[in-house]
């Protein structure tokens, strides 16, 4: 008998830092934002935050925010790969709109696209063929991820058996840099 060992995939993600679009309130979206002075010192203090960690490899989202982020918090000790699968949720038209069209009535845009953008659902694919990727290159690896707010509430819908309604009430949270740690088999 053979047995098939299973090498899983360690994910530790990390949220871009403050923007000046989040002290403002707005949805920045598929806009490539840029940090505030807060976010520029917590994306700093990230590298100090996870010094004694190991990573593989930093993939982050193609977004200024996110790519700012993660050159601030790790460029000095990681190779770090740009993926457009990692942006935010598009909102379409409220892109760089306040955040109130989103916070209270993120649940009807679960399967239904923002007006000229996405749904959260067509998120969660783009993070699924994320995943695959990582799966058939980054077998045994620690991976870390710099992105945003809903490329992460995916991943906890397509590893950890969350639903996106339960999702819901998590849109909205203060967007700050932090850690989720979680594993891929």
């Amino acid at each position: 008998m053979e047995f098939l060992k299973i090498m899983p995939i360690k994910i530790t993600y990390f949220v871009h830092g403050t923007t000046t679009d989040n002290e403002k309130d707005l949805a920045t979206g598929w806009l490539n934002g840029e940090l505030s002075p807060k976010g520029i010192e917590q994306a700093k203090e990230l590298g100090n935050l996870v010094k004694d960690k190991h990573f593989d490899v930093v993939f982050c989202s193609d977004l200024k925010r996110a790519v700012d982020s993660a050159e601030l918090g790790f460029r000095d000790k990681y190779e770090i790969i740009q993926d457009a699968r990692l942006r935010e949720c598009n909102y379409g038209d409220n892109n760089g709109k306040p955040t109130e069209f989103k916070d209270s009535h993120m649940a009807e845009y679960i399967n239904i696209p923002f007006p000229n953008g996405e749904s959260y659902r067509r998120c969660s694919k783009r993070m699924l063929d994320f995943l695959q990727m990582l799966n058939q290159s980054y077998l045994g690896k620690h991976i870390a991820i710099v992105a945003h707010q809903a490329p992460q509430l995916a991943l906890d819908v397509l590893l950890k058996n969350k639903t996106w309604k339960k999702q819901s009430k998590k849109i909205g949270e203060t967007h700050i840099v932090g850690n989720r740690a979680g594993n891929m088999n």
